[in-house]
């Protein structure tokens, strides 16, 4: 006669201890992969590029007030900014996002006389001015920027808080955080920034 042959049934018990191991594993992987999409969107807001929205009238008729502009980061992580680059940068003790154009480099002399500009002693052709909107006198007198200085304005010099403004003057590198590209939005205006 053959010995009994015991059969062992399989517990229950530890398909219940496995299901919270599961909703363990699922969390950390969720909030991994949310981390992780996080940190690469700081990153490429950071060091790449971003929208930006136009808010004000400051730089009419080039960008036009609720705007969406793509703004790109990685040739000035490379480089600095050129006289007649349109950037976002940040205003002394200021957090916001401001858009300007580059109107004078370091060592570069810059003078007003009414409403024309002088840098290096040479008139700044500025086609892309309207004048109507560029009508009033904003004569300064002549100012060397240092060896880490930008001198930025609006386009539309007569609504334009600028460098002009004792409270902003000229900019650091470090204030100038992204160059203008394209309008992207709305769409019907998309074009290039120049």
């Amino acid at each position: 006669m053959s010995e009994p042959v015991e059969v062992k049934q399989k517990s229950n018990k530890k398909k219940k201890d496995d299901k919270p191991l599961d909703i363990k594993k699922e969390i950390i992987s969720w909030v991994l992969t949310l981390g992780a999409a996080v940190l690469i969107a700081f990153v490429i807001r950071t060091f790449l590029f971003e929208p930006v929205k136009v808010e004000g009238s400051s730089m009419l008729d080039t960008l036009v007030d609720k705007e969406i502009m793509f703004v790109t980061k990685p040739e000035y992580l490379l480089g600095d900014p050129a006289r007649g680059d349109v950037i976002i940068c940040h205003y002394p003790d200021r957090t916001e996002y401001f858009v300007k154009r580059v109107i004078a480099l370091p060592g570069d002399t810059i003078r007003i006389e009414g409403t024309d500009v002088f840098v290096n002693g040479e008139k700044l052709e500025d086609s892309y001015l309207t004048p109507e909107r560029n009508r009033h006198d904003h004569s300064m007198s002549e100012t060397t920027m240092g060896e880490d200085e930008y001198f930025v304005m609006g386009d539309n010099r007569d609504n334009s808080n600028d460098s002009r403004a004792s409270v902003v003057g000229p900019l650091h590198r470090n204030q100038i955080m992204g160059h203008v590209r394209y309008v992207v939005f709305p769409f019907n205006k998309i074009r290039p920034i120049e």
